[in-house]
């Protein structure tokens, strides 16, 4: 039997890029996403590779993540790694200018909907034992603030942290646990941060070459696929064209 990957928000970016990947590395595929046409397209486009269970899924919903998992097919169970990948960014705006609902809405799907699907894996990926993996889909906007980015670099920064304690958990279960943190990428990010501005997206990665889907693909992959006794804590992956800025300071006119 191949190994299994538990996919979450696998119908665009980081999310399909990785169900590709590992579909070439031969894993059997367990895809989730809110959008059930993006995801039969791409079961249809990979399933001639690898065997691939889809379920139209909200990470946000604890019960149905619950039942998503209970209902996973014995060819796909129990679960080799999971990758946290469902997230958002919303309102790239100052923190006084947000509306309340969207830093509920990035808690509610960073934070809550990460925390409900590794609860429910956790039995399966412990059963799994050496070898096993999850792979959380962190920022560097979790460990590098910057203006606009209030509730959804917060949101990160429990990336960070919640993995790191879930290492020390798992620590006697053989189960690895790895933070990926990536810096610009150019996928559907900005076009859902800014509600559709196909403008704002195109300015942002204008004249630069920011990451692609597939590069941190790899790198998931990568993680995934060590030798069980080798646990990446955190990787911090930039374009080459991006680095750190001055302070901002507040100076008198």
């Amino acid at each position: 039997m191949s190994k299994v990957v538990f996919i979450t928000g696998a119908t665009s970016g980081f999310g399909r890029a990785a169900a590709r990947r590992f579909a070439q590395g031969g894993w059997s595929l367990v895809l989730t996403g809110r959008r059930t046409e993006r995801l039969e397209a791409l079961r249809d486009e990979l399933a001639a590779q690898v065997p691939v269970h889809i379920a139209t899924l909200d990470v946000r919903d604890a019960a149905a993540v619950q039942a998503a998992v209970d209902a996973l097919p014995a060819d796909f169970r129990p679960v080799t790694s999971l990758i946290n990948n469902a997230g958002l960014a919303l309102a790239p705006v100052p923190a006084q200018k947000v509306a309340l609902q969207d830093w509920h809405t990035m808690i509610d799907t960073n934070v809550t909907g990460l925390v409900n699907v590794t609860h429910a894996l956790l039995p399966q990926l412990i059963e799994t034992g050496a070898g096993a993996s999850i792979v959380n889909l962190g920022s560097v906007a979790g460990q590098w603030p910057y203006p606009g980015g209030h509730v959804y670099g917060a949101s990160k920064a429990f990336v960070q942290q919640f993995t790191y304690n879930l290492r020390c958990d798992l620590l006697s279960t053989g189960v690895r646990v790895t933070d990926i943190a990536p810096g610009m990428a150019e996928t559907e990010f900005t076009l859902v941060r800014t509600k559709g501005d196909q403008a704002a997206s195109d300015k942002l990665y204008r004249g630069t070459t920011p990451l692609s889907a597939e590069d941190i693909a790899e790198q998931i992959f990568y993680v995934a696929t060590l030798p069980a006794h080798i646990n990446i804590n955190r990787l911090e992956i930039m374009p080459t064209r991006q680095a750190w800025s001055a302070f901002a300071v507040d100076r008198d006119a």
